[in-house]
């Protein structure tokens, strides 16, 4: 979705990593477009206005307003189709939400857990009661009321709770079957991590569990699904891709193999040697040294 509204962005990225919070406007009418990791935020997004969304195995169309739950976990896009469109966004962590040891994960909550619906089809009345509470967070945000955080955590569980309360979208197009499904969510969550852009942002998930787990499903059913949709097993596939990342860096940076080694998750250059050779036959040096 492009993310309109803030006239710096630079500043907007600076008090969204700061704060772990940024609330905003979105319209046709602004020239700048937000530009944030993905991979970091929870999103709540009003829209009004016609659009395709794409999340995880579904395709969703609209026309009017709608609210929208993204989990950073899970892959999603945004098309805007009508030229015109307004609406609120804002973006959180997880750690930003939960106030306390008990607070339940946002990857287990219904709008936001792998095979929820995350869209709902909102009525004017709706709409203006979920904007009014937007308006609320954006003119809070920048106040230097003590308690901001707390109530601006306030307003984001009362907007998730009256989500709950609405009927989801049933708009949607699914797999033909529960393998199929997290096949294809665990492929595109692998290749949602890629390319690596900077060392300072390493690699994450890097095995089936790791991978199990940002999709809330168990590890077992992962790899059986997987097996049984591709025919290669989830490590073949993780392998690979990090291989032929790998492989990528090596060829087109001047990083050096302990910066390429980090960004790819290894904790030492020697396990990132021992792996590299272990797939390929060869040792990472000697592919650089072809290239040079």
């Amino acid at each position: 979705m492009s993310n309109n509204a803030a006239p710096n962005t630079g500043d907007f990225n600076a008090d969204l990593k700061l704060k772990g919070f940024k609330v905003y406007e979105v319209g046709c009418g602004s020239n700048t477009v937000k530009s944030y990791s993905r991979k970091d935020f929870y999103k709540i997004c009003l829209n009004t206005g016609k659009n395709i969304i794409e999340y995880a195995d579904r395709s969703f169309e609209t026309d009017g307003t709608v609210l929208f739950f993204g989990n950073p976990h899970i892959p999603y896009s945004w098309e805007i189709i009508s030229s015109n469109y307004e609406g609120y966004a804002c973006l959180f962590t997880e750690d930003f939400l939960k106030s306390g040891e008990r607070s339940e994960s946002l990857q287990e909550s219904p709008l936001f857990k792998i095979g929820g619906t995350p869209i709902f089809s909102l009525n004017n009345e709706q709409k203006e009661f979920i904007a009014t509470i937007f308006r609320k967070m954006i003119s809070e945000q920048d106040t230097a009321y003590v308690y901001k955080n707390d109530l601006i955590r306030n307003y984001i569980n009362l907007i998730i709770h009256e989500a709950m309360k609405m009927q989801p979208s049933e708009n949607s197009f699914k797999h033909k079957n529960a393998s199929s499904r997290i096949a294809s969510l665990f492929l595109e969550l692998l290749e949602r991590q890629f390319p690596i852009e900077s060392t300072e942002r390493p690699l994450h998930l890097k095995t089936a569990q790791d991978f199990a787990k940002g999709l809330s499903v168990h590890v077992n059913h992962l790899n059986r699904s997987v097996k049984e949709v591709t025919g290669k097993p989830t490590t073949t596939h993780i392998a690979e891709r990090i291989v032929t990342e790998a492989k990528a860096l090596l060829q087109h940076t001047d990083w050096s193999i302990s910066e390429i080694a980090f960004a790819l998750g290894f904790e030492y250059p020697t396990y990132f040697n021992n792996y590299f050779k272990r797939i390929t036959g060869t040792v990472p040096s000697s592919l650089r040294t072809q290239n040079v």
